[in-house]
Protein backbone atom coordinates (compact mmCIF):
# COMPACT_ATOMS: atom_id res chain seq x y z
CA UNK A 1 0.00 0.00 0.00
CA UNK A 2 1.64 3.16 -1.22
CA UNK A 3 1.96 6.20 1.01
CA UNK A 4 0.94 8.41 -1.93
CA UNK A 5 -2.60 9.81 -1.81
CA UNK A 6 -5.10 8.95 -4.57
CA UNK A 7 -2.67 6.62 -6.34
CA UNK A 8 -4.54 3.29 -6.62
CA UNK A 9 -3.09 2.28 -10.01
CA UNK A 10 -0.17 0.07 -11.01
CA UNK A 11 2.28 0.43 -13.88
CA UNK A 12 4.90 -1.77 -15.47
CA UNK A 13 8.13 0.24 -15.56
CA UNK A 14 10.50 -0.97 -18.31
CA UNK A 15 13.97 0.46 -17.71
CA UNK A 16 16.71 0.86 -20.33
CA UNK A 17 16.28 -2.28 -22.44
CA UNK A 18 18.29 -0.58 -25.15
CA UNK A 19 20.63 -2.05 -27.76
CA UNK A 20 23.76 -0.56 -26.20
CA UNK A 21 22.72 -1.52 -22.67
CA UNK A 22 21.80 -5.18 -23.09
CA UNK A 23 23.79 -6.33 -26.14
CA UNK A 24 26.12 -8.39 -23.94
CA UNK A 25 23.95 -8.71 -20.85
CA UNK A 26 23.64 -11.93 -18.89
CA UNK A 27 20.87 -14.18 -20.31
CA UNK A 28 19.83 -11.29 -22.56
CA UNK A 29 17.38 -13.22 -24.76
CA UNK A 30 15.54 -14.89 -21.86
CA UNK A 31 15.23 -11.60 -19.97
CA UNK A 32 13.97 -9.71 -23.04
CA UNK A 33 11.46 -12.50 -23.68
CA UNK A 34 10.20 -12.19 -20.09
CA UNK A 35 9.91 -8.42 -20.39
CA UNK A 36 7.96 -8.81 -23.62
CA UNK A 37 5.62 -11.20 -21.81
CA UNK A 38 5.14 -8.62 -19.04
CA UNK A 39 4.37 -5.89 -21.57
CA UNK A 40 1.81 -8.14 -23.27
CA UNK A 41 0.20 -9.01 -19.92
CA UNK A 42 0.03 -5.36 -18.85
CA UNK A 43 -1.51 -4.26 -22.14
CA UNK A 44 -4.07 -7.07 -22.03
CA UNK A 45 -5.11 -5.95 -18.52
CA UNK A 46 -5.10 -2.25 -19.52
CA UNK A 47 -2.33 -1.53 -17.03
CA UNK A 48 0.01 1.32 -17.97
CA UNK A 49 3.39 0.47 -19.45
CA UNK A 50 5.92 3.24 -18.83
CA UNK A 51 9.20 3.11 -20.76
CA UNK A 52 12.46 4.62 -19.51
CA UNK A 53 15.32 5.36 -21.90
CA UNK A 54 18.83 6.36 -20.85
CA UNK A 55 21.14 8.67 -22.77
CA UNK A 56 24.69 9.68 -22.05
CA UNK A 57 28.24 8.79 -22.92
CA UNK A 58 28.12 5.68 -25.09
CA UNK A 59 24.35 6.10 -25.55
CA UNK A 60 23.92 9.28 -27.59
CA UNK A 61 20.28 10.14 -28.14
CA UNK A 62 18.82 8.84 -31.42
CA UNK A 63 21.81 6.52 -32.03
CA UNK A 64 21.40 2.80 -32.75
CA UNK A 65 22.80 1.92 -29.30
CA UNK A 66 20.24 4.25 -27.68
CA UNK A 67 17.25 2.56 -29.37
CA UNK A 68 15.14 -0.01 -27.54
CA UNK A 69 15.82 -3.62 -28.58
CA UNK A 70 13.74 -4.66 -31.60
CA UNK A 71 11.80 -7.27 -29.61
CA UNK A 72 10.19 -4.52 -27.51
CA UNK A 73 8.04 -1.97 -29.29
CA UNK A 74 6.48 0.91 -27.40
CA UNK A 75 2.97 1.90 -28.42
CA UNK A 76 2.46 5.60 -29.11
CA UNK A 77 0.07 6.01 -26.19
CA UNK A 78 2.62 4.62 -23.72
CA UNK A 79 4.77 7.23 -21.96
CA UNK A 80 8.49 7.44 -22.64
CA UNK A 81 10.68 8.96 -19.94
CA UNK A 82 14.17 10.16 -20.89
CA UNK A 83 16.86 9.96 -18.24
CA UNK A 84 20.57 10.55 -17.80
CA UNK A 85 21.07 9.24 -14.24
CA UNK A 86 20.70 5.76 -12.73
CA UNK A 87 17.53 6.60 -10.80
CA UNK A 88 14.68 6.91 -13.30
CA UNK A 89 13.13 9.65 -11.14
CA UNK A 90 16.24 11.87 -11.07
CA UNK A 91 15.74 14.99 -13.24
CA UNK A 92 13.00 13.33 -15.32
CA UNK A 93 9.26 13.69 -15.73
CA UNK A 94 8.59 10.18 -14.36
CA UNK A 95 6.88 11.48 -11.22
CA UNK A 96 4.59 13.69 -13.32
CA UNK A 97 3.75 10.81 -15.67
CA UNK A 98 2.87 8.53 -12.75
CA UNK A 99 0.89 11.21 -10.88
CA UNK A 100 -1.22 12.00 -13.96
CA UNK A 101 -2.19 8.32 -14.16
CA UNK A 102 -2.81 7.83 -10.43
CA UNK A 103 0.00 5.29 -10.20
CA UNK A 104 1.33 4.37 -6.76
CA UNK A 105 2.58 0.83 -7.46
CA UNK A 106 5.42 -0.07 -9.80
CA UNK A 107 6.38 -3.44 -11.25
CA UNK A 108 9.99 -2.99 -12.37
CA UNK A 109 11.95 -4.79 -15.10
CA UNK A 110 14.93 -3.96 -17.30
CA UNK A 111 18.64 -3.19 -17.06
CA UNK A 112 21.17 -2.86 -15.64
CA UNK A 113 20.59 -4.61 -12.34
CA UNK A 114 23.49 -3.10 -10.44
CA UNK A 115 22.87 0.50 -11.42
CA UNK A 116 19.60 1.68 -12.95
CA UNK A 117 17.37 -1.08 -11.58
CA UNK A 118 18.64 -0.76 -7.99
CA UNK A 119 18.65 3.05 -8.14
CA UNK A 120 15.12 3.18 -9.52
CA UNK A 121 13.77 0.70 -6.95
CA UNK A 122 15.23 2.73 -4.10
CA UNK A 123 14.14 5.99 -5.74
CA UNK A 124 10.59 4.68 -5.92
CA UNK A 125 10.45 3.48 -2.31
CA UNK A 126 11.85 6.71 -0.84
CA UNK A 127 9.29 8.69 -2.86
CA UNK A 128 6.39 6.67 -1.39
CA UNK A 129 5.76 4.09 -4.13
CA UNK A 130 5.30 0.37 -3.75
CA UNK A 131 7.99 -1.26 -5.91
CA UNK A 132 8.05 -4.90 -6.97
CA UNK A 133 11.04 -6.27 -8.87
CA UNK A 134 10.40 -8.97 -11.46
CA UNK A 135 13.13 -11.40 -10.43
CA UNK A 136 13.68 -13.01 -13.84
CA UNK A 137 13.19 -9.85 -15.91
CA UNK A 138 16.29 -7.80 -15.14
CA UNK A 139 19.89 -8.25 -16.16
CA UNK A 140 23.37 -6.75 -16.25
CA UNK A 141 26.73 -7.09 -18.00
CA UNK A 142 29.68 -8.96 -16.56
CA UNK A 143 31.68 -6.36 -14.62
CA UNK A 144 33.80 -8.92 -12.76
CA UNK A 145 36.97 -7.56 -14.43
CA UNK A 146 36.31 -4.38 -12.39
CA UNK A 147 35.94 -6.32 -9.14
CA UNK A 148 32.17 -6.87 -9.22
CA UNK A 149 30.67 -10.31 -8.64
CA UNK A 150 29.65 -12.25 -11.78
CA UNK A 151 26.29 -11.12 -13.20
CA UNK A 152 24.33 -14.15 -11.98
CA UNK A 153 25.43 -13.32 -8.41
CA UNK A 154 24.58 -9.62 -8.82
CA UNK A 155 21.09 -10.56 -10.00
CA UNK A 156 20.61 -13.18 -7.26
CA UNK A 157 21.77 -10.76 -4.55
CA UNK A 158 19.49 -8.00 -5.80
CA UNK A 159 16.55 -10.40 -5.84
CA UNK A 160 17.40 -11.59 -2.32
CA UNK A 161 17.61 -8.21 -0.67
CA UNK A 162 14.65 -6.73 -2.55
CA UNK A 163 12.49 -9.73 -1.65
CA UNK A 164 12.83 -8.76 2.01
CA UNK A 165 13.04 -4.98 1.66
CA UNK A 166 10.59 -3.01 3.82
CA UNK A 167 9.63 0.60 4.42
CA UNK A 168 6.81 2.09 6.51
CA UNK A 169 3.53 2.08 4.59
CA UNK A 170 5.12 0.75 1.40
CA UNK A 171 5.63 -2.70 -0.05
CA UNK A 172 8.59 -4.09 -1.93
CA UNK A 173 9.35 -7.68 -2.89
CA UNK A 174 9.98 -9.81 -5.93
CA UNK A 175 7.86 -11.89 -8.26
CA UNK A 176 8.64 -14.09 -11.26
CA UNK A 177 7.29 -13.24 -14.71
CA UNK A 178 5.01 -16.29 -14.76
CA UNK A 179 3.39 -15.16 -11.50
CA UNK A 180 2.65 -11.56 -12.51
CA UNK A 181 -1.11 -11.16 -12.85
CA UNK A 182 -1.98 -7.66 -14.00
CA UNK A 183 -5.61 -8.71 -14.46
CA UNK A 184 -5.96 -9.32 -10.71
CA UNK A 185 -4.22 -5.99 -10.05
CA UNK A 186 -6.56 -4.15 -12.42
CA UNK A 187 -9.62 -5.67 -10.71
CA UNK A 188 -8.30 -4.68 -7.28
CA UNK A 189 -7.65 -1.13 -8.51
CA UNK A 190 -11.17 -0.91 -9.90
CA UNK A 191 -12.60 -2.02 -6.55
CA UNK A 192 -10.45 0.54 -4.69
CA UNK A 193 -11.68 3.31 -6.95
CA UNK A 194 -15.33 2.55 -6.16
Amino acid sequence: MTTLQNRPNTALLVVDVQNGVVSEAYERDAVVKNIRSLVDKARAAEVDVVWVQHSGEGLPRDSESWQYVPELVRQGSEPLVHKSYGDSFEETDLETVLAERGIGRLVVAGAQTDECIRSTLHGAIVRGYDATLVADAHTTDDFSSFGAPPPDKVIAHTNLYWKFHTAPGRTAGTVNTADVDFTAVAHAESAEAQ
